[in-house]
């Protein structure tokens, strides 16, 4: 049953832009969305949230286990709900990236979070925002994107966005941290980030956002309708 529901995945590098388009992509579409990257990040704080050393990989892959989460679509985005309280704006912040880019490097952890994921796939669709969609989650999608953008370009616009939040930020910290994170992600024997061997591969880098979002629905067009 679920095989024949589609799945559009788009993965990508951090500050690529895919959050963004997989939400536009997702309401204009009427799918479901799943955004694996908070699953991540959830894991990250509710460890951070117990002291805990989110290098350890037991312990952290029995906090994913038992992530209690709830998603919500809203105007601004999707809202997360940890526990009962809203951790949207918790993990969005630098350091639940970076500590969700730790957890994500362990096997116990991805194997914890993975049925989870593949539960999203709910008719009559769904668009799934991560790093691995494509490659490990749902090999079988029917269409795979690999978003990206320069390392460059991506510090800027996490830049603007954290100065448009009224947060402190510097560039060059941001930049490096983004180097530093792609490095990780790429080199990580579980699951690492790469496109897709069937992946339309689309560079954001001088692309508007309306401009990949039409790119990806003429794929969607093709491949689905």
């Amino acid at each position: 049953m679920a095989l024949s529901i589609p799945v559009i995945t788009i993965d990508g590098p951090s500050g690529s832009g895919k959050g963004t388009i997989c939400q536009l992509l997702a309401k204009k579409l009427g799918y479901h969305l799943l955004d694996s990257g908070a699953l991540y990040r959830l894991t990250a704080v509710a460890g951070m949230a117990q002291n805990v050393d989110l290098h350890d990989d037991v312990v952290t892959a029995e906090i994913a286990r038992h992530l209690n989460v709830v998603f919500h679509p809203a105007d601004s985005g999707v809202i997360a709900v940890l526990d009962g309280q809203d951790v949207t704006a918790d993990i969005r912040k630098e350091a639940a990236g970076m500590g969700a880019s730790v957890v994500a490097a362990h096997i116990p952890v991805r194997d914890a979070l993975l049925e989870r994921q593949r539960s999203f796939q709910q008719a009559p669709g769904l668009v799934a925002d991560g790093r691995d969609m494509g490659t490990t989650v749902f090999p079988n999608a029917v269409v795979k994107v690999f978003l990206t953008a320069s390392a460059e370009e991506r510090a800027e616009r996490r830049y603007k966005q954290l100065i448009g939040r009224g947060e402190s930020a510097n560039l060059r910290d941001l930049l490096d941290d983004i180097k530093a994170r792609d490095t990780r992600d790429t080199e990580r024997s579980a699951s690492p980030l790469k496109p897709a061997s069937d992946a339309e591969l689309i560079d954001s880098t001088k692309m508007s956002i309306d401009d990949v979002l039409k790119a990806i629905l003429l794929l969607v067009e093709k491949r689905i309708n």
